[in-house]
């Protein structure tokens, strides 16, 4: 059975493919159930395609429905009515607020936690947390389904393949140090 504790990804870390691939492979976990909506799957592409115009539309497409078909109950609609009442520094983001309190989310995974302030987000019940943190936590509650996690998403990468070396550098890039201290502790087991 899944874990009910519920967070909600933000665009930022489903933009990186690195850090997205890790973030599905968790969520295949049912240590948590992760949680997004169309606008954010718009947003990340969306960004994606301007910083990398010759990315193939197609390939978005896909992983999208991919990432909708995986993740058990992941995608959040019928939150539209809340994002007028979500007050947040930027005006942008507030759907990502509506969309976790739908959700009954815990969490928003972000790396932009001024976004988010927790004055903003504490009526709601919510907390903004950084992915270091956030993967961090799950090493402390579940290091067996993290390390499987880990294990499968740099196995996943076969064109070239990457040494665990290559593979934690990529971890490090994502500003993840707090995780990737901890993989380098443990670097057999990956």
């Amino acid at each position: 059975m899944a874990s009910q504790f519920t967070v909600v990804y933000d665009a930022c870390v489903l933009y990186p493919s690195v850090l997205r691939d890790v973030l599905m492979r968790l969520a295949l976990t049912d240590t948590f159930r992760a949680k997004w909506t169309e606008a954010i799957h718009d947003e990340w592409t969306r960004n994606l395609k301007a910083n990398k115009p010759d990315i193939d539309e197609g390939y978005l497409q896909r992983t999208r429905e991919l990432m909708n078909a995986h993740v058990r109950d992941a995608l959040v609609e019928g939150y539209e009515h809340l994002i007028n009442s979500v007050v947040l520094p930027d005006e942008d983001d507030r759907h990502v607020v509506a969309a976790a309190i739908a959700a009954s989310s815990d969490v928003i995974v972000t790396y932009n936690l001024k976004d988010f302030p927790d004055d903003a987000l504490e009526p709601y019940g919510l907390q903004a947390i950084h992915p270091d943190s956030f993967i961090h936590d799950l090493i402390d509650l579940h290091p067996a389904e993290v390390i499987g996690a880990i294990r499968s998403a740099r196995a996943g990468l076969k064109n070239p393949p990457v040494t665990v070396d290559e593979y934690l550098y990529k971890l490090r890039k994502q500003r993840l140090p707090e995780s990737v201290a901890w993989f380098e502790s443990i670097r057999l087991a990956l």
